[in-house]
């Protein structure tokens, strides 16, 4: 009831400020952008903003978005985000039927190319168009999650009268980015359900299920031909079938490009590889025009990106962990990310990935996943403490495990 209380009271001031600030002059649907940008209180600046930029071409009067005249269907044929989001859609669907959302996704121009809701929240969404064709960019419906997410390639929260159109008063949306491995915006995915069901938790969720879609993006994403970074339990690039001579320092940063594909600026990279070392910035960019003749040109120099990504342990890792993958990931891992290593950039990968496979081999139910994780974890005792665990009383495995735990303790 505290909640439900907290939340009317924020909807009504939410509805106050656009009636102040939306108005709509008598007799007409002339529709006039106010001057006053400035949030007092209740709404928030990126909001009040797109209000007024919406203004200029939206009427909030308006009872449903517009469709696209493009063929959705083979929009969403030959969209790069159908794969993936197929492959996660039971996903989609049991945290929409859970939680009683609908569940959308665009592509980067705002146009709905998927979506799933239970039978009554879904009817809802059909009676504005929130369906496949339907067009929710900021020209067309105003301020709205998945516009305001399209605009700054960040998550975003609308509740209530924060959205422009005043049919949507009755909703609050959730919605999160989808970047390509090139770190171009593909589109957003978006959870929609009544104001009077927002929690904090479900921004959380949509962006969990935003990097899935991510993770599985940079998955089938079509790779260098013939080159493969090995670089978990050591350091190797291969191309065409044998080995690419680089220093160390050049293995580091390709591992860092590799993992982080939207690409860094000058000043971040050279932080990652040097921390606050006194290094110039020459010596960084000498090391980048190497690597570039290395890798035949595959790191723009802008942004240092990579063009077309090698095959990478770590990054299909990290994908495999991502959508929940944990044999997958634990089939790739094969110790410490570059472990001789002690660049910032990868120290915190490491520790980040580490801890990722760890937590995710802890928390399985299935064997086979501790001890295949614990061949390259002699020393961790929680690991093999949980095989045992898990492990059947008469598998023969255990063998294993409780070798593996003898030898952990006496260390």
């Amino acid at each position: 009831m505290a909640q439900r209380r907290s939340l009317s009271q924020r909807r009504a001031a939410l509805e106050a400020e656009w009636a102040r600030r939306v108005p709509r002059p008598p007799g007409t649907d002339a529709i006039r952008p106010t001057a006053d940008v400035a949030p007092p209180g209740a709404l928030d600046s990126a909001v009040a903003q797109s209000w007024v930029r919406s203004l200029r071409t939206v009427d909030p009067g308006r009872d449903h978005a517009p469709g696209d005249a493009v063929d959705v269907r083979t929009r969403w044929a030959a969209s790069p985000l159908r794969t993936p989001v197929l492959e996660l859609a039971d996903q989609l669907r049991a945290v929409a039927d859970g939680s009683d959302f609908v569940a959308a996704v665009t592509d980067e121009s705002g146009t709905i190319l998927w979506s799933y809701g239970g039978p009554v929240m879904r009817r809802r969404a059909e009676q504005v168009n929130f369906a496949p064709g339907g067009r929710w960019d900021e020209p067309h419906m105003g301020t709205n999650a998945l516009s305001l997410a399209l605009r700054t390639e960040r998550p975003h929260t609308v509740f209530s009268a924060e959205h422009l159109v005043a049919a949507l008063h009755g909703w609050v949306c959730y919605c999160a980015p989808i970047h390509g491995p090139d770190g171009r915006q593909l589109g957003v995915l978006d959870l929609s359900t009544a104001w009077d069901r927002a929690h904090p938790l479900a921004m959380s969720t949509a962006m969990a299920l935003a990097s899935a879609i991510e993770a599985r993006v940079r998955a089938g994403a079509p790779a260098a031909p013939g080159m493969r970074l090995r670089c978990l339990g050591g350091a190797e690039l291969v191309r065409a079938g044998g080995p690419v001579r680089l220093r160390p320092r050049h293995l580091e940063i390709l591992t860092l490009l590799a993992l982080e594909p939207e690409g860094f600026t000058h000043e971040r990279l050279h932080f990652a590889v040097y921390g606050d070392r006194p290094v110039g910035t020459s010596t960084l960019k000498s090391e980048m025009s190497y690597l570039r003749r290395a890798t035949d040109g595959e790191i723009s120099s802008r942004v240092y990106r990579l063009a077309h990504p090698p095959a990478c342990d770590a990054v299909e890792l990290l994908a495999a962990l991502e959508s929940g993958d944990t044999g997958t990931a634990v089939e790739l891992y094969r110790g410490p990310l570059l472990p001789g290593s002690d660049t910032p950039g990868i120290v915190t990968w490491r520790d980040h990935l580490e801890v990722a496979i760890r937590t995710a081999v802890l928390s399985s139910p299935d064997p086979a996943h501790a001890l295949r994780y614990g061949e390259f974890a002699a020393a961790d005792i929680a690991v093999h403490e949980h095989a045992l665990t898990v492990l059947a009383h008469g598998d023969a495995r255990r063998a294993i495990a409780a070798a593996r735990l003898h030898s952990a303790l006496r260390d």
